[in-house]
């Protein structure tokens, strides 16, 4: 995109990573969000999703001007929605600019000339009335309305949330000093919640802080609080990869496997600047990655031998215990010091027993599970488990932050094992319902089209209930998540309810559901495929 002329409060089409450029707004980002140095960006918000980021300015265009140009060449259903969500915010702008022009016109036509000295101008009420970009009002306890979310927050209020409310401004030209950091208040931000998306939007309840007036948007960075529940210390942390303000770790990175979720890892913690040795099995998966600025390690031995802290995600527990004992392996590259984190969704009893035999080597250990997909690994949006060296997740820091979103700490090892097979134990049974679901308005003669269109406007919307059907409306099972390794985690928690005596019916109906699919050679397929289990 060719570079133009642009300013705070300009409505904008962007390019984010491997996106197709999208409609958004350029705002002000948080305070404590620091500019990405190099080529001039903008923070931009985009419509109709929760992603925010900044945005280099070739990157940008106009929206009016390449408006028509633009919707010939997308044609989701998502993508709509968003320009949809552009339009509907302009409307509402231009009514509340006619409200506001003639209700000035009589107010004036009706005081007196004193009145008119004495009364602020109906420019100065309507700041007072007016919410900022992304702002609540101070007070939840005098009777205000509730707003609609994108995430849910612990503790505090959000850095954002706070610097707006201690440094109030009002409308008009910021000092020279403050003119990335300020933006005009708008008028039109209340309208918006009545807008397409507010739908897909969870309410708070009576017990959470009221949240960002924006329907679109959530906070770009969640307060950082901990919660102590027995031993185990949570802390979550939002940080995205693209909002180009990552200063990577001085230490050497290695990373063994590179899969679906492992090549798109590498890739981002290659572009925020780190220093990345790669191996895989089959080794020309890391030609690219050389190419890409990464060095290339002989063995998992050799590259934590040369590395301070060495990243695994591999298939399975065999594969991960393999990787760690086997010839050439993770164990005989280990000596004091030597830090290994396990990304592989596996059981705790084998990740528990690799941070043995680490330990007792002088290694320091981290498992480090994440939830995601292909997609989301490409874009740096992954939400990362860990537990264990809790020195060492900090290490981590700017790696996690390069390749996810958010990070959990969850106590002590074994932890993020089983709540990565609890998250996937309850995705995997879900994908199972839709299709259950889709299949079932075939046979009785529905829309398939009709019901997602439905689900799509109800409470179970989201990214992911949209995209399996769309799969399955197409017949493109292409992976995004392999189906073979659903079953798997299905598998593990079935097992983690017996080890505890715990009932998982529903888990295990799926389960069956997904082993017929694998019968029908579904196992290299996206985990959408499991339709197909439904048609045979």
């Amino acid at each position: 995109m060719a570079a133009v002329s642009l300013r705070l409060g300009d409505l904008v089409w962007g390019k984010l990573g491997r996106y197709p450029p999208w409609p958004g707004k350029i705002v002000n980002p948080p305070k404590d969000l620091k500019k990405p140095r190099g080529k001039k960006c903008f923070f931009v918000k985009f419509f109709g999703t929760e992603d925010h980021a900044w945005i280099k300015v070739e990157q940008l265009k106009p929206y009016h001007a390449h408006k028509e140009e633009m919707i010939k060449i997308n044609k989701g259903k998502r993508f709509q929605q968003a320009v949809d969500a552009v339009e509907e915010f302009l409307r509402r702008a231009k009514g509340r600019d006619q409200t506001s022009s003639h209700t000035s016109a009589d107010d004036k036509s009706r005081r007196s000339p004193g009145e008119e000295r004495s009364r602020p101008s109906s420019g100065d009420e309507k700041r007072k009335l007016s919410l900022s970009e992304g702002k609540v009002k101070k007070s939840v306890g005098e009777g205000k309305k509730r707003v609609s979310s994108g995430s849910t927050e612990r503790g505090s209020k959000s850095p954002l949330k706070r610097a707006q409310e201690q440094s109030p401004r009002k409308r008009g030209r910021p000092p020279k000093d403050e003119k990335d950091l300020t933006i005009p208040e708008s008028s039109t931000v209340k309208g918006m919640m009545a807008g397409p998306m507010a739908a897909f939007k969870w309410q708070p309840t009576a017990s959470e802080p009221v949240k960002d007036a924006d329907p679109h948007f959530h906070h770009f960075l969640l307060s950082q609080t901990e919660k102590e529940t027995g031993s185990t210390s949570i802390q979550a942390a939002d940080s995205t990869a693209v909002n180009g303000s990552i200063t990577p770790t001085d230490k050497k990175i290695g990373f063994l496997g590179l899969g679906l979720m492992g090549s798109g890892i590498v890739s981002n913690l290659l572009k925020m600047g780190h220093t990345v040795t790669v191996w895989n099995r089959t080794a020309e998966k890391c030609d690219l990655f050389i190419q890409e600025g990464a060095r290339l390690g002989r063995t998992p031995a050799e590259v934590v031998s040369t590395c301070d802290i060495t990243f695994a995600c591999v298939s399975d527990p065999k594969a991960a215990k393999d990787l760690v004992l086997g010839p050439s392996g993770v164990l005989q590259g280990i000596r004091p010091g030597k830090c290994y984190v396990d990304m592989s969704t596996v059981d705790a009893d084998t990740v528990t027993e690799l941070a043995q035999v680490i330990v007792s080597r002088g290694g320091r250990f981290l498992e480090a599970p994440v939830s995601g997909n292909q997609q989301l690994s490409n874009d740096g949006m992954l939400v990362i488990l860990a537990a264990g060296d809790r020195g060492l997740y900090e290490d981590c820091s700017s790696c996690f932050q390069a390749m996810g979103k958010t990070s959990f700490f969850l106590g002590e090892v074994g932890n993020a094992a089983k709540m990565m097979l609890i998250v996937n134990m309850v995705q995997g049974s879900f994908m199972a319902t839709i299709a259950e679901g889709l299949t079932l308005a075939q046979v009785t003669g529905q829309s398939q089209q009709t019901l997602l269109d439905i689900l799509n406007q109800g409470q179970l919307a989201s990214i992911f209930l949209d995209q399996k059907c769309q799969n399955i409306l197409q017949g493109n099972f292409k992976p995004d998540f392999y189906l073979k390794y659903i079953q798997k985690d299905l598998r593990l928690a079935i097992a983690l309810g017996d080890a505890v005596n715990h009932p998982t019916p529903m888990a295990a109906a799926a389960n069956e559901v997904y082993k017929r699919a694998k019968a029908l050679d579904q196992s290299d397929n996206d985990m959408s495929a499991v339709y197909r289990a439904y048609i045979h």
